[in-house]
């Protein structure tokens, strides 16, 4: 939450210092030029920069004598704050931020959102399920995003193959996520026993199996020529004509539209007895076996509804970019995939799209203000990683359950994790 307030007071900040004029009628104009400039970016730089510093003052203990003094007003604010009306503000102000800022940025962010920041935000909150909550290491993640994608080129005709009539492809969102939501069945039923490492190599052989049948059978996936003439999104229903054309912003709000409605249903299953499943396997899966969870079930559950949300996101990619190969889903991108989940925090919602949606704009601004090189982009990338684990290494924003466990762990108890009783009880 102190981390939106910096980044709001820089936005603010960037208003505020602009030497852009304008009259009442073109101040949205205005306000969209400033915001748009090289400055904010300058601004949203030194408010991370001044968040990072107050956080490691406070943690290195300079703080200790205000931290005492005022600790039992605190501790009166923290009985009477909702957490959870915290949680929710913070995804408003992120949901607000979504809607109004691309809106004053250039075309060249705008497809930056949509074709980049979007889709790996969309990828990130599916294998937070996988990887955060259930504790399952998935290296073949974009495995079922190439599945959704080709879903969609064959029922819009796109492929060699075709089948009997063309579908529009809102049909064909619920039709790809049943398609990668068996697909993680049929993988996960006979592998999921496995655990850690082992699972892992078995699900980059699942990625590496999925793109050698896309390029070799060119017969029905064309090849390494790929699909091209996918056609967009569009509503003809009861007078209503409208179709999604190149125009980015119409795309962005269908994917924050998409994203808003994963992002409820997840919420509501983290706090269910399956959200709570997947926590106790997670931290120790033969004691969850032992006290009588069903481990391979909810491990089963937890790869299905991860591999049918990048289905859903290989949908709206293959809609938006129109062509698609074997090219567009190496590897690389189910790694990335993981480090934007491990950067803004195994297990958190709103901390996995901030990560997520940080790490994948970063490199447009950099390469758009030619602050670094473009080959020199994913080195600057890497070290931002690596100093967020060294210095934070729960993530940027992390879940409460993972905050009590860094905390207990620091306090020296042997047996910290999610499901224990924090000092003072239940959060």
């Amino acid at each position: 939450m102190r981390l939106v307030g910096w980044l709001a007071v820089g936005a603010l900040l960037t208003v505020l210092t602009s030497t852009q004029e304008g009259t009442p009628t073109d101040h949205w104009l205005v306000l969209r030029e400033t915001l748009g400039s090289a400055a904010l970016i300058g601004w949203l730089i030194a408010a991370v920069v001044v968040w990072a510093l107050l956080e490691v003052w406070q943690a290195r203990g300079v703080g200790a004598q205000l931290t005492e003094r005022t600790a039992g007003a605190r501790a009166q604010w923290r009985r009477i704050a909702d957490r959870r009306l915290n949680q929710r503000l913070l995804l408003l102000a992120v949901a607000v931020a979504a809607i109004v800022l691309p809106q004053f940025v250039s075309e060249f962010y705008q497809r930056v959102l949509v074709d980049q920041v979007a889709v790996f935000v969309l990828l990130a909150v599916g294998l937070n399920v996988v990887v955060g909550w259930a504790g399952l290491l998935d290296l073949g993640y974009v495995a079922f995003f190439a599945i959704g994608a080709y879903t969609c080129a064959y029922f819009t005709r796109a492929l060699p193959v075709k089948p009997p009539f063309a579908l529009n492809p809102f049909v064909i969102l619920p039709i790809a996520v049943l398609v990668c939501l068996v697909a993680g069945l049929l993988l996960g039923a006979p592998t999921l026993r496995l655990r850690g490492d082992y699972l892992a190599i078995v699900t980059l052989g699942f990625h590496e199996i999925v793109q050698l049948f896309l390029v070799n059978k060119d017969t029905w996936t064309g090849g390494n020529q790929g699909a091209g003439g996918i056609p967009h999104f569009s509503i003809d229903i009861l007078g209503i004509h409208y179709q999604w054309g190149l125009d980015s912003l119409p795309y962005w709000y269908l994917f924050i539209g998409m994203l808003a409605i994963v992002v409820f249903l997840f919420s509501r299953l983290e706090h269910s007895k399956v959200g709570r499943s997947w926590t106790a396997i997670r931290e120790d899966e033969v004691a969850a076996a032992a006290n009588g969870v069903p481990t391979v079930k909810y491990k089963l559950m937890a790869f299905a509804i991860g591999a049918s949300t990048s289905g859903l996101s290989g949908v709206l990619y293959a809609s938006r970019i129109g062509y698609i190969n074997p090219a567009s889903f190496p590897v690389v991108l189910s790694i990335s995939v993981l480090s934007y989940v491990i950067f803004g925090g195994m297990g958190s919602l709103i901390g996995v799209i901030v990560g997520a949606a940080l790490l994948t704009f970063l490199p447009a601004v950099f390469q758009e203000q030619e602050l670094v090189r473009q080959e020199d982009i994913p080195i600057w990338i890497g070290a931002i990683l690596v100093v967020m684990m060294i210095f934070r290494s729960q993530g940027l924003i992390p879940s409460r359950r993972r905050r009590r466990e860094l905390g207990l762990a620091a306090q020296g108890i042997a047996d910290a994790d999610a499901m224990s009783e924090s000092p003072e009880g239940r959060a």
